[in-house]
C-alpha cells in the first residue's frame, strides 16, 4: 500500500494534470474510490468531473428552521445542536441516530451504515451547522446521512454551494456532497493550466462572455446567482455553437460534394397546372417553401431539403408542382411513400388534381401485376412516364428512370439509409431530393434529426379548414359518445372507431380490436360497419378502404393502420379507444384523419378512469391545442429528444446544459452565428477564428471525418 502510495505521488510530482488524468490521480480520490466513481458515475477523467455539473445550489447564506420544513423540498440548510445520540438494532440492522433541535423545534438524524470513528466523530452540545436532504415520515422530519460543520469551523464562504448527482451507494461509501465539493474545489485550483479558450476575442466582446475559466469557476462554485447565470449561458451557448457548427460544415461539404443537375426553367407545366388546375389559393406558407425550392434547384448542386407539414398543411400539392418544374427541365420525378395505403392516397390525390392534362402518372407497389409493371418499366425508361409514385417496390433493380431528376420520400424515418442511397443511384447524376414529413418535429430538434438538409416548414392550413374539436370522455361517458356518433351519421358523416390492439390484450383494461368490433356493431345494428387492421392482406385493406370511402360503410373500426394515408373527408368523428396507450405524435396523426372536409369534425378520447401522470399530460395537450409543434415539444418533454421519431438518434441527447426546448433563443443564435462565421471564412482559416477551429478538431474531428478542415 505504501509502495502504491508513493507511485502515485511521484506521479503528481513530475507530471502535471492535465484533462486527460485519471481521476485516481486528483488529490482526495485514489484507486479504490476512483474504481466506484467510474463504476456509478461513469468519470474516468479529469475532463469528465470538470464536465461533472451541479444538480442544483444551495445558498450557504440561508439558515432554515426546522418549523420551515413544510415549505422545503430540496437540500437544506439548518443550525443547532445535537443533544443525544444511540445505536438502533432492528432485527440484524444498526443504524445510528441522533437528536438534533433548534429554537423551534426537533428531528431526528440518521447514519445507516456507519463506523465507530464516525460516532466518535459526531459533536454533542455544540452549536452546528447540517446540509442535505428532508425525509417525512408520520409527520416527523429526519435529515439521514447529514453533513456536519461546527459553527466555529464554518467556512466563511458565502458562495453557492453545488448539490451534485449522487447515489446511496456513493454516500454509503462515504462519496458524500462534500467529498465531491472537496475534490471539485482542488480541480478548479487548477483551473488556469486545464482550462483554454476556445471564443475569439470578437465573440468575447459582442456576446459578454466570461472567459471559459471563469465559467467553470462559476458553475461549480458560483459567486453569487448573477455569476451562475452568465456561467451558464455560456455553457450553453458553447454546447449549441460547436454542436451546429459541425452539422454546418457538414452540409457545406455536401453541398460541395454533391453535383445536381440545374433546373433554372419554370415553364409550361408549372404555369399551366398553376393558372388551370390549381383548385384553391396556396397559403402563404406554401408559396414561401415552393421559392426555397425553387432557389435551391436552379444551382448544379443536389438539393437536399426536409419539408415539414402538419397533417392537412398542403404539403402533397407542393411536392406536384415541385414535380412539375422538374418535367419543365426535362426530368421524371419519383414519390417513395412506406406504405401502400399511403402511397395509393398520393397517387390518387396527384391523379385527380391533374385531371384535364396529358401528364402520365402510375403506381408502383408490391401488389402491382405483373402486366402494368412491364408498362411501368417500359414507359420509365423511354421516358413516357414524367411522374412514378410507389413503394419500396421503387428501389427495385429492374426499375430503370430514362432521366430521374427529383426524388421525393415521404415519412423518411420509416426508411434505412442504404434504401435512400438505391434510390439516389437510379440517375448518372443524383436527383434533387426532397423529405417530407408529417410529424411535426420540434424547430430546435430539426438540425439534429436531419443534419444534412436544409429545412422548410409549412406552418399555416388551407384557408377555411375548421379545427378539430377534442373532447375527453371516460367510460361512463361511453352511452353519450355513441349518442353523438349517432348524430353525425344521421347528418350524413362517418365515424371512425381506433384501437390499440388487434389480439386479446393480457390487460384486461384495455379495449382490443375484435371485442370492440362486436361492441360497435351491437350499438349501431342501423349501420354498415368495416374493418382495417395491418394483419389483412393489401387487397382485403383496399376493399375496406373503398367500402368506407365511398361511403358504403358509415362506421370503419381500425387499428392505427389508418394513422398515414387514410383520406375521407367525410368522415367527421374519430374516437379513439384506450387512448392512454398512445403517445402524443400518433393520437395527433390519428386525429389528422378526420378534419379534412368543410364540416366541423370531431376527435373523442376515450380513456380508463385511472390515468399515470405522463398519460393525464398528452390528454390535456391533445384537448388544448391542434398545433403539431406544440404538442411535438410535450411529446420531446416526455420522451426525450432521442426518441421522436421512434429510432434513438446519436448526439441529440449528449448535451450536459443546453435543453432543447427551453433554450431554443441560444440555439437560434448560435445557428445565425456559424451561419455568418462560415460564410466569411468557411475552412475557418483566418487568424481570428483559429480558437474555434483548433478546439473543434480536437472535439469533433473525430466524428466528423469528412470534414475538409485540418
Amino acid at each position: 500500500m505504501f509502495f502504491r502510495s508513493k507511485t502515485r505521488s511521484s506521479y503528481l510530482e513530475n507530471r502535471k494534470m492535465n484533462l486527460e488524468t485519471s481521476i485516481e490521480y486528483v488529490k482526495g480520490i485514489g484507486p479504490e474510490k476512483a474504481k466506484l466513481i467510474k463504476n456509478v458515475l461513469g468519470l474516468l477523467t479529469v475532463e469528465d468531473l470538470m464536465n461533472f455539473y451541479p444538480l442544483r445550489y444551495l445558498d450557504k447564506s440561508k439558515v432554515h428552521k426546522i418549523s420551515q420544513l413544510n415549505n422545503v423540498s430540496t437540500d437544506v440548510q439548518l443550525k443547532g445542536k445535537i443533544t443525544s445520540i444511540q445505536e438502533i438494532q432492528t432485527g440484524k440492522t444498526k443504524r445510528l441516530s441522533a437528536k438534533f433541535n433548534d429554537d423551534t423545534g426537533s428531528m431526528d438524524l440518521v447514519w445507516f451504515q456507519y463506523s465507530k470513528w464516525l460516532k466518535e466523530q459526531i459533536p454533542v452540545n455544540k452549536e452546528i451547522y447540517i446540509f442535505g436532504k428532508i425525509n417525512v415520515f408520520n409527520n416527523q422530519f429526519s435529515m439521514p446521512h447529514p453533513e456536519i460543520e461546527v459553527e466555529e469551523k464554518k467556512e466563511g464562504d458565502n458562495r453557492l454551494k453545488p448539490i451534485y448527482p449522487s447515489s446511496e451507494k456513493l454516500t454509503k461509501r462515504g462519496l458524500n456532497q462534500k467529498f465531491f465539493q472537496t475534490v471539485l474545489k482542488n480541480i478548479c485550483k487548477e483551473i488556469p493550466n486545464l482550462i483554454e479558450e476556445n471564443m475569439p476575442e470578437y465573440m468575447m466582446k459582442h456576446f459578454k462572455f466570461l472567459s471559459r475559466q471563469h465559467t467553470y469557476l462559476n458553475i461549480h462554485f458560483p459567486k453569487d446567482i448573477e455569476h451562475f447565470e452568465k456561467a451558464n449561458y455560456r455553457l450553453k451557448f458553447e454546447e449549441s455553437f460547436f454542436f451546429q457548427l459541425g452539422y454546418a460544415l457538414k452540409k457545406l461539404h455536401h453541398k460541395t460534394q454533391s453535383h445536381g443537375n440545374p433546373f433554372p426553367i419554370v415553364g409550361d407545366f408549372f404555369t399551366g397546372f398553376y393558372e388551370n388546375n390549381l383548385p384553391f389559393e396556396l397559403t402563404g406558407a406554401q408559396k414561401r417553401v415552393l421559392k426555397e425550392i425553387r432557389l435551391d434547384m436552379k444551382k448544379p448542386i443536389q438539393m437536399n431539403r426536409l419539408l415539414q407539414g402538419d397533417v392537412g398543411s398542403g404539403k402533397t400539392m407542393v411536392a406536384l408542382l415541385t414535380m412539375l418544374i422538374a418535367m419543365d427541365n426535362g426530368f421524371q420525378s419519383c414519390m417513395m411513400a412506406p406504405t401502400e395505403i399511403l402511397a395509393q392516397q398520393h397517387y390518387n390525390g396527384i391523379k385527380d388534381l391533374l385531371i384535364g392534362t396529358d401528364i402520365n402518372v402510375r403506381l408502383l407497389t408490391g401488389s402491382t401485376k405483373a402486366s402494368e409493371r412491364k408498362v411501368i418499366h417500359e414507359q420509365l425508361e423511354n421516358g413516357e412516364l414524367s411522374i412514378l409514385v410507389g413503394t419500396h417496390a421503387v428501389l427495385e433493380d429492374k426499375v430503370k428512370f430514362k432521366n430521374l431528376g427529383l426524388a421525393i420520400i415521404d415519412e423518411q424515418h420509416r426508411f434505412g439509409v442504404a434504401q435512400r442511397a438505391k434510390l439516389w443511384a437510379k440517375n448518372k447524376i443524383p436527383p434533387h431530393i426532397l423529405v417530407m414529413t408529417a410529424t411535426p418535429i420540434p424547430r430546435t430538434l430539426a438540425m439534429s434529426f436531419y443534419s444534412d438538409l436544409d429545412v422548410s416548414v409549412i406552418d399555416e392550413m388551407p384557408v377555411g379548414r375548421k379545427p378539430i374539436i377534442t373532447a375527453h370522455r371516460r367510460e361512463k361517458d361511453r352511452a353519450y359518445v355513441y349518442n353523438f356518433c349517432r348524430e353525425e351519421i344521421q347528418k350524413g358523416r362517418q365515424v371512425y372507431f381506433v384501437y390499440p390492439l388487434i389480439e386479446e390484450s393480457e390487460t384486461l383494461d384495455y379495449k382490443n380490436l375484435m371485442v370492440g368490433l362486436e361492441n360497435v356493431m351491437d350499438n349501431f345494428p342501423k349501420y354498415n360497419v368495416t374493418m382495417l387492421h395491418g394483419k389483412m392482406k393489401p387487397d382485403e385493406k383496399d376493399a375496406a378502404m373503398s367500402y368506407f370511402a365511398s361511403g358504403k360503410a358509415e362506421i370503419m373500426v381500425a387499428t392505427t393502420v389508418i394513422e398515414v394515408g387514410v383520406n375521407v373527408p367525410n368522415a367527421s368523428v374519430m374516437v379513439i379507444e384506450s387512448a392512454e396507450r398512445f403517445g402524443l405524435s400518433q393520437l395527433h396523426q390519428l386525429r389528422g384523419r378526420v378534419g379534412r372536409g368543410a364540416e366541423q369534425s370531431y376527435c373523442i378520447l376515450m380513456t380508463s378512469d385511472k390515468l399515470s401522470s405522463d398519460s393525464r399530460t398528452r390528454i390535456k395537450t391533445m384537448t388544448e391545442t391542434n398545433d403539431g409543434f406544440k404538442i411535438s415539444e410535450v411529446d420531446m418533454k416526455l420522451r426525450g429528444p432521442g426518441d421522436i421519431l421512434g429510432t434513438q438518434q446519436s448526439g441529440v441527447v449528449d448535451f450536459k446544459r443546453l435543453d432543447l426546448i427551453e433554450d431554443s433563443a441560444i440555439i437560434k443564435l448560435t445557428k445565425k452565428t456559424v451561419d455568418k462565421i462560415l460564410e466569411a471564412d468557411p475552412l475557418l482559416t483566418r487568424s481570428d477564428n483559429q480558437l474555434i477551429k483548433n478546439y473543434y478538431l480536437r472535439y469533433y474531428r473525430g466524428k466528423n471525418k469528412w470534414s475538409k478542415i485540418s
